[in-house]
């Protein structure tokens, strides 16, 4: 939504004032205003009154004229905020007494009834939740996104292998279509998560009024069905007083936040001099303002950098939610800036990872001269000796001390004489040097989900068909 300033304009009577013999100071009107932050609600409070006044005519609460009246004049109210002619005031404190009251400058007598058997807490959080609804579902299409253009880089580096890393030293070698595989497990992961959290925050709190519902005939069913709910909330203390479902949004935000700051430290340390196994094209990369040679993968120390304020978003509302009695306090105002700035970040993370994904180069000859140091195949020669029968643990000790011989003789595994090995163990055979070597380690996986061609191939050929890409032409 555009950015709409918000103005001031000589106080007037307060839709709730009537028991009231004094107005609200400017410095405590400028402090409690929230309208300057939740208009961005406006589409989804206009849903639920829309539901709200066509339940309200279903029972008998209101003519069907008024319902009609009210129907027109949150379409043009609809209109002016979204050509940017409505203008918000802050003396109506927020997206829904704004609304309200415009409606009633509109139309007259017949918007006062619009609230019947609603409060702002069940009217709030029904936005709030309607709004959560909608941001996973943008979330959703942007992971599936980076997972296309992961898929897509894989696709493109078939066959190449890197170091694999444990503690930042070097393990064993992978495939890199490997490694870049297990970041769209994750990915498909978080996307579960958030699909667990809409369904979860998929009911309806409206018609819960304050805390303790309404003694008016309304029908809760109808206006759920209408939003698209899976039903109303049960408990109407409940309906209105908790935010587990912001918690639990903000946390899938976190977790992915974390998983893309891991992918974004990785790519920033392969871009470095000292590493050099990728080069991020110009159109996503920046320069120093006083080194002329330099070129920075910014983009991704972004992702990293902005991963804490996903988290720190989530700490904000765990703390702001930990010490609220039942039912509804007015510190849940507080919980909507942070969300919106999570998912605003999150979407920002997801997007530009995609975009560096596919402009980005991997630096096949600085790999292949990378790959002999680090003794990678040491592993795959420790199950070689577990083929011939001798204990894994034994096995390791041997392997061990054939690293520390190649150590003194400042060679790899492969360069080792057979005569040389069976210094070590005289289990050593000819058929040892096809386990030898980042080529031969990779060919000998096997087991599900491992980094042998095979098994890449199979994980491969499984996104390729989960995400829609045509098998001939990619996606």
């Amino acid at each position: 939504m555009q950015d709409i300033s918000v103005e001031n304009k000589p106080k007037e009577q307060k839709l709730w004032g009537g028991r009231f013999s004094e107005s609200v100071t400017d410095v405590v009107e400028k402090f409690s205003e929230s309208v300057s932050f939740d208009k961005e609600l406006y589409k989804h409070d206009i849903m639920g009154s829309r539901a709200h006044a066509t339940m309200l005519a279903a029972q008998g609460l209101m003519t069907t004229s008024d319902r009609d009246s009210i129907l027109q004049g949150l379409d043009e109210i609809e209109r002016k905020i979204e050509a940017g002619e409505f203008v918000w005031r802050s003396d109506r404190e927020d997206v829904h007494m704004n609304i309200e009251a415009a409606l009633t400058d509109m139309i007259g007598e017949p918007a006062k009834k619009l609230h019947t058997a609603r409060s702002r807490n069940d009217q709030v959080v029904t936005d709030l939740r309607l709004w959560c609804r909608d941001a996973i579902d943008k979330i959703l299409a942007r992971i599936k996104h980076l997972q296309v253009a992961l898929v897509s880089l894989a696709i493109k580096n078939e066959g190449l292998i890197v170091p694999g890393y444990t503690h930042l030293q070097r393990a064993q070698p992978v495939l890199l279509h490997h490694l870049l595989l297990s970041y769209v497990e994750q990915l498909e992961r978080d996307a579960g998560r958030f699909i667990n959290c809409k369904d979860r925050l998929n009911y309806c709190p409206l018609g819960a009024c304050a805390l303790a519902g309404t003694g008016l005939p309304i029908n809760r069913f109808m206006t759920a069905e209408a939003l698209g709910f899976t039903a109303p909330m049960r408990n109407s203390i409940d309906a209105v007083s908790d935010r587990d479902f912001v918690l639990e949004f903000l946390s899938a935000n976190s977790i992915t936040a974390v998983h893309l700051s891991r992918l974004g430290e990785e790519w920033v340390l392969w871009a470095s001099e000292e590493f050099g196994f990728l080069t991020p094209s110009d159109k996503v990369s920046t320069g120093s303002s006083i080194m002329p040679q330099k070129k920075n993968p910014d983009p991704m120390e972004l992702v990293r950098g902005k991963s804490a304020r996903v988290v720190g978003n989530l700490v904000t509302l765990l703390v702001l939610c930990k010490g609220l009695p039942q039912a509804y306090n007015r510190d849940l105002q507080e919980d909507k800036e942070p969300l919106f700035d999570s998912v605003r970040t999150i979407m920002g993370m997801l997007e530009v990872t995609a975009e560096f994904a596919q402009n980005i180069s991997f630096n096949i000859g600085k790999i292949e001269s990378a790959l002999p140091a680090g003794h990678l195949d040491a592993t795959t020669l420790a199950d070689y000796l577990v083929k011939k029968g001798i204990p894994f643990r034994t096995s390791h000790d041997i392997v061990g001390r054939c690293v520390a011989l190649c150590i003194s003789k400042c060679c790899q595994l492969l360069d080792l004489t057979l005569d040389e090995l069976r210094t070590v163990n005289p289990v050593f055979e000819k058929d040892v040097y096809q386990f030898l070597g980042v080529r031969n380690s990779i060919k000998n996986f096997c087991s599900y989900g491992s980094t042998g061609l095979e098994c890449v191939a199979e994980q491969l050929n499984f996104w390729k068909a989960k995400l829609g890409f045509d098998t001939d032409k990619g996606q």
